[in-house]
């Protein structure tokens, strides 16, 4: 693989953007909550990569030490048609 084969990042869960006014990056806690999901159905074969934020729920500014309890599990679940 090179880098044509990786598409860009798709931030589902996060919420992140650009102020309209000063075009400042932003980052602020997901409106999701436990229990949450999303489903995709494959109509080719693909290459998953999933990784969670290493900022937990973006409640911690950068740099600090992220606690455990602001980081939560993700689950991944790959069914086969039949």
């Amino acid at each position: 693989m090179s880098e044509q084969d990786v598409h860009d990042v798709w931030n589902i869960f996060m919420c992140t953007g650009f102020t309209r006014d000063t075009q400042q990056y932003f980052c602020k806690p997901s409106p999701a909550r436990k229990g949450d999901y999303i489903e995709f159905i494959a109509e080719i074969n693909l290459l998953v990569a999933l990784s969670a934020c290493p900022q937990g729920d973006v409640s911690i500014t950068v740099g600090d030490e992220v606690p455990d309890e602001v980081c939560h599990p993700l689950s991944v679940e790959v069914f086969r048609k039949k």
